[in-house]
């Protein structure tokens, strides 16, 4: 390939939210970026499939850490509120135990205190109240040593912490898992199952996630939004705002190869033999598919294909455009089953889908006033196992469909499904759309206390090879992912400032930003 000329060509593979953010903001900064994807559309997991003509949010459906994407749109000199239309949802969640067993949690702390009182007593509302300090301090704690820095190691979390941090982890008990702290600030046991499930927003097992992922709580009770359009409206926007800023946007293009020259990456090679020539590349997919040589022999080494063992949750998910009736769904929606534990012993221990499954239903049209709908837009989800040593059977999944949709009906809801008006997922098709992730939508787990540290970063043993998504640093989910993507571009300016001193990167904002785009916390 021809020797660089001019300015600097970056190709970023993936228009996940992590390489939408990536190519934005390199640019913005004046680099020639082109961004390729093999689906004809934005967006990775945010995917949005139609189902029996109605859009459906597939992927990911919670908008969180709005900052976050303030500070993006920002950066490229454009408005988050300009852009989106955001709408406060005051039920962060509905949850269900039995038909007659059932609590909102609000993103107004008090509202849910006094829906802990009248639900659990008084005394599990006191100790909520507790509860949400300490995931407050552990939040703040973590924030900038941990979430918005690049890479960090124990050295340089023990550094910027300070004394302070410090004592907020030693008071927790930075080797605790989530389910023994839960055990201790609750003692209800409900109450423990539903702030146990926040380990699985980074594809985790509460019985084996440190205790520090107590933080999603503070993350919520910040806010939680409903995007007009979708989740997938999110993804669309940030294509559209990187193409107004110079980046070249191709889909249908599926990268055959990363090509290699002189030790460092050059550049891509299609699935249909054209190279495109690049002096840097951003991989916005799972990492693991480098390893596996699903991007070519010259970048095998770049980084470590996750074992089987270590993989996150998959999902079994329905995407229904159907009649509902018998419960008053809210937009977030989480019917519980009594053994919890089962469920992850299940799934980790015995790598088959649980017996007895939890059931997430997200009803896209409801929540913060809206009007009740002819038919509901559904994603109904359950904790799966990623592919590992066994593929899951149709007959293993069928049985888990019955299961599901019978625990809906037995808490009170009904879903009036057919084949016309509900598209199936599995893990293996997860598998296919995502190569090299065996299926699992969070990249590694979340357990013990060192996983935090063993996320690759955003850069690789091979130069001018850069990392962004949900399997790399700061970890899954949708702001996360986009952290990532902002880390990498940050990463990839850094080398190329001939005046840097330092290689490690923090991504500016955080706690100050946060304050101002939080809902009512007090």
């Amino acid at each position: 390939m021809a020797e660089s000329r001019g300015p600097h060509r970056v190709v970023v593979i993936g228009a996940g939210v992590g390489g939408l953010v990536a190519a934005l903001q390199l640019a913005q900064r004046g680099l020639q970026v082109t961004l390729l994807e093999a689906t004809d559309a934005p967006g990775g997991k945010m995917r949005q499939p139609l189902v029996d003509g109605a859009a459906i949010d597939s992927g990911p459906t919670v908008f969180t850490m709005r900052w976050v994407f303030e500070q993006i749109y920002a950066s490229a000199g454009a408005s988050l509120a300009d852009e989106l239309r955001l709408t406060p949802l005051p039920v962060l969640a509905r949850h269900a135990w039995s038909r007659s067993e059932r609590m909102d949690l609000f993103a107004d702390p008090a509202q849910s205190r006094d829906a802990i009182a009248r639900f659990a007593g008084p005394a599990e509302a006191a100790r909520f109240r507790q509860f949400c300090r300490q995931a407050r301090a552990v939040y703040d704690a973590l924030e900038g040593p941990f979430i918005r820095s690049q890479a960090p190691t124990l050295a340089s979390m023990a550094g910027d912490l300070g004394l302070r941090g410090l004592a907020v982890l030693a008071a927790l008990g930075p080797m605790s898992r989530l389910w023994d702290a839960l055990r201790v600030h609750f003692h209800d046991a409900r109450l423990q199952q539903l702030f146990a499930r926040y380990a699985t927003y980074c594809g985790s097992s509460p019985w084996q996630a440190p205790s520090t992922l107590m933080l999603v709580t503070q993350v919520e009770l910040d806010g939680v939004w409903s995007v007009d359009g979708g989740m997938h409206a999110l993804a669309a926007s940030l294509a559209g705002l990187a193409q107004r800023r110079g980046a070249t946007l191709r889909y249908g293009a599926r990268v055959a190869s990363i090509d290699t020259a002189h030790g460092r990456a050059c550049g891509v090679t299609l699935g249909d033999g054209e190279q495109i020539a690049a002096d840097s590349v951003v991989f916005n997919g799972d990492m693991s598919a480098l390893g596996h040589r699903l991007l070519g022999d010259g970048v095998r080494r770049a980084a470590k294909p996750l074992a089987p063992g270590k993989r996150s949750l998959s999902a079994l998910t329905w995407s229904v455009h159907a009649e509902t009736d018998g419960f008053a769904l809210d937009r977030h929606n989480v019917f519980f089953q009594p053994d919890y534990a089962g469920e992850f012993r299940d799934i980790f221990g015995r790598g088959r889908l649980p017996q007895t499954p939890t059931v997430y239903v997200c009803a896209q049209d409801r929540g913060a006033g809206a009007l009740t709908p002819t038919r509901d837009r559904l994603l109904v989800l359950v904790n799966a196992p990623a592919e590992g040593p066994r593929t899951l059977t149709e007959t293993e999944i069928d049985a888990c469909e019955r299961h599901s949709f019978s625990l809906l009906a037995d808490y009170g809801l009904t879903v009036r499904r057919t084949p016309q008006n509900s598209l199936r997922s599995t893990p293996a098709d997860f598998h296919r759309r995502f190569p090299g992730s065996g299926g699992a939508l969070y990249g590694m787990a979340t357990h013990g206390w060192m996983a935090a540290f063993a996320r690759s970063g955003a850069t690789t043993r091979l130069p001018g090879l850069y990392l962004a998504g949900g399997s790399v640093h700061p970890g899954p989910g949708v702001p996360m992912a986009a952290m990532s993507g902002q880390l990498a571009a940050a990463t990839l300016m850094a080398r190329l400032d001939s005046t840097s001193r330092s290689r490690r990167v923090r991504i500016c904002g955080g706690t100050s930003m946060r304050s101002r785009t939080a809902a009512t916390t007090g």
